[in-house]
């Protein structure tokens, strides 16, 4: 569904002017099937020149209602569509701004028609709404009127919608979904009813070969982004082998990364090749010196230590480990960062303790090491962690037992469990690894809302 809007204003931008007037339309991909056209009264003064511009007099919305008196029914004719309007910024911009002066929060996903017309009618010398109304026999006998405004931008819609195989999706970026370049198999109309929720969605060619696992916030706008203009020709390929799509919800975002790392793993998919094996190449060290100072180090994951956490590169690695050195006041040189013969520079700036040329005792510094170490590893050998489900009344698990990952699943939102047992006989089980290892504890630590019960 989309409702095709437009505004007239006061003038200005949407932080100083107010709305005179609002014309909303309904459109269900094929016919207007709703709509709403009002004067508002915006409580402040009209300039003479936007009255001679747009007709609308001082006097005219006098008794017009105020915008909190339409505001109810502009949400119920907006919800579950997507905000499409010439300019789009512009009067989205206005209408979230007098939702927020109401203390309300407006969120629609918006399309522009002059960025549509750009990219889908390109050669014209003007892309205002009045110039494509002329090149393109669209009839307007009421312009710079909301309701004259609005069903020009309607037809020009439809024209558009057209021009696209019939459908226009939102993307991210200010974007939109283009049928270039699709496989011919692929159902479109499917990809509009993907969910905007958290889950693991896989990508088919047409011989129903799995050929790409992703895991996303947003399923529907992750798929769209992926089928609709890639630059690189990577994607470009997988786009136009892209036949059908299908997606399982999970709630939680950390049991969206755990499926698809485990899937990817399990399938093997065409263009997932960089997540087949392990992914997280070079790993965080740490050794006790010959003085008795923990040291770290960043080397490539060989397989014969366990490191403390996992990296996809060194330069992640190693801007983790700055991070950390300035958290947890570490020597730069004692944690591999430093070349120094002698003192590391941070010690000339005062801020390192003087670890590096042992000033500061090893037991002091180490207990600031330790910390950091405490914070990579499992806070507990054996843990159930909870975290959102797929609907309000369940909840996601992740259960660690004995130090090792066993699955994940779902429970009811007011189950009770005594024992770690009783939670693995309803999950999914998996095999321990060291991806799943480094996901939980990363998530763990950047996710407050999660709960880890002990066992």
């Amino acid at each position: 569904m989309y409702t095709i809007i437009d505004i007239e204003t006061t003038g200005g931008t949407f932080k100083k002017g107010k709305i005179t007037e609002v014309a909303i339309y309904l459109h269900d991909g094929k016919k207007v099937v709703d709509e709403f056209v009002s004067l508002i009264n915006p409580e402040q003064f009209i300039p003479a020149y936007i009255t001679q511009l747009t007709g609308i007099s001082n006097q005219m919305v006098q008794e017009a209602p105020k915008f909190y008196e339409v505001a109810k029914r502009i949400v119920e004719i907006t919800q579950g569509s997507v905000f499409v309007a010439h300019n789009a910024v512009f009067d989205y911009g206005f209408i979230k701004s007098e939702f927020e002066a109401l203390g309300y929060p407006f969120e629609r996903e918006t399309l522009c028609t002059v960025k549509l017309s750009r990219n889908l009618m390109p050669g014209y010398s003007s892309y205002s709404l009045g110039n494509l109304c002329d090149k393109l026999g669209i009839s307007n006998n009421a312009r710079h009127r909301a309701a004259g405004d609005a069903l020009a931008t309607v037809a020009l819609f439809e024209l558009l919608l057209k021009k696209n195989g019939g459908v226009l999706l939102p993307v991210e970026g200010n974007n939109f979904f283009s049928i270039k370049g699709l496989h011919p198999q692929l159902n479109v109309e499917k990809l509009t009813h993907l969910p905007h929720k958290t889950g693991v969605y896989y990508l088919y060619n047409h011989k129903a070969e799995l050929i790409y696992i992703g895991k996303s916030k947003d399923i529907k706008q992750r798929v769209l982004t992926h089928l609709g203009n890639p630059k690189a020709q990577k994607a470009q390929k997988m786009k136009a082998e892209v036949a059908d799509v299908d997606y399982e919800l999970t709630g939680s975002e950390l049991l969206a990364l755990l499926k698809e790392s485990a899937e990817i793993k399990q399938n093997k998919p065409l263009y997932n090749k960089a997540q087949r094996k392990n992914r997280f190449h070079y790993g965080l060290f740490s050794f006790t010196d010959r003085k008795g100072y923990i040291r770290f180090n960043i080397a490539r994951n060989d397989g014969r230590i366990s490191p403390i956490s996992s990296f996809e590169s060194a330069k992640n690695a190693k801007d983790f480990l700055f991070a950390k050195v300035e958290e947890y006041g570490l020597c730069q040189k004692l944690c591999g960062l430093s070349d120094s013969a002698t003192a590391c520079f941070q010690y000339q700036l005062n801020i390192c303790k003087g670890a590096c040329v042992g000033e500061e005792p090893c037991h002091k510094y180490n207990s600031r090491a330790q910390e950091l170490i405490e914070l990579l590893r499992y806070k507990y050998d054996s843990f159930l962690l909870t975290d959102k489900g797929r609907d309000v009344d369940e909840l996601s698990v992740v259960v660690v037992k004995e130090g090792r990952y066993m699955g994940f699943g779902w429970v009811a939102k007011d189950a009770a469990f005594s024992s770690l047992d009783e939670v693995v006989q309803g999950i999914t089980l998996y095999s321990d690894n060291q991806d799943a290892r480094i996901l939980i504890n990363r998530f763990v630590n950047d996710n407050k809302q999660v709960t880890v019960r002990k066992f």
